[in-house]
């Protein structure tokens, strides 16, 4: 008389272990999700995409990342860099970039500066960001925040087509975008990029 009460029991028992193991292991499946960099899909348009195709101004760089002109008066040269912080979902970028400068330039830089070779980098005034906002960018550098996965990078830019191990760590590379990205273990340092002529095969 006491077997079929038992019987359902048993069928509640394993309908609750069905339950609880099904919802383990999709609470699983969406912890291991990786997600994408939330503002990389930006960036890859209003920045990587213009410079790799020689287009990128200063002026593009300044109404996304407002920030401050720095002369270096470099051994070899004299260089000259807008840096900015740009804000992201996985905290905080340090965005450099690079601008295109002929020699006369940059001996005029230092000239009006009062610099020479070896000294130490000077911010310039803003009013001179304004008066160059039309030059070239000749590179950019993107330095990550601190334990940011190198698996939600290849979830938002994809596979890259080359990856070289160097002695600090690997490179992956994007020559579509003349973008490579520095990995220190399995996190994201760095992202540099150039116009993608750069990769070009030489003849």
């Amino acid at each position: 008389m006491n077997k079929a009460p038992l019987k359902a029991q048993h069928w509640l028992i394993f309908a609750i272990v069905a339950v609880l193991f099904f919802a383990w292991g999709a609470w699983l499946m969406r912890s291991a999700e990786v997600h994408p960099l939330a503002n990389l899909q930006q960036w890859r348009e209003a920045l990587l995409q213009p410079l790799a195709e020689d287009g990128l101004r200063l002026r593009d760089v300044q109404a996304l990342a407002a920030g401050e002109l720095w002369l270096e008066p470099r051994l070899d040269g004299a260089r000259l860099f807008h840096r900015a912080a740009l804000g992201g979902e996985e905290g905080e970028w340090s965005l450099q970039a690079e601008l295109a400068l002929s020699k006369n330039q940059r001996d005029s830089l230092m000239a009006a500066q009062g610099l020479k070779p070896g000294d130490d980098e000077v911010v310039l005034d803003e009013s001179l960001g304004e008066q160059m906002a039309g030059f070239a960018i000749a590179s950019l550098s993107l330095q990550a925040p601190d334990a940011l996965a190198s698996e939600r990078l290849a979830a938002s830019l994809g596979q890259p087509r080359l990856t070289l191990e160097l002695a600090d760590g690997r490179a992956w590379v994007y020559p579509q975008w003349g973008l490579t990205v520095h990995l220190r273990g399995d996190d994201v340092a760095l992202l540099h990029a150039v116009p993608k002529r750069a990769f070009a095969p030489r003849r």
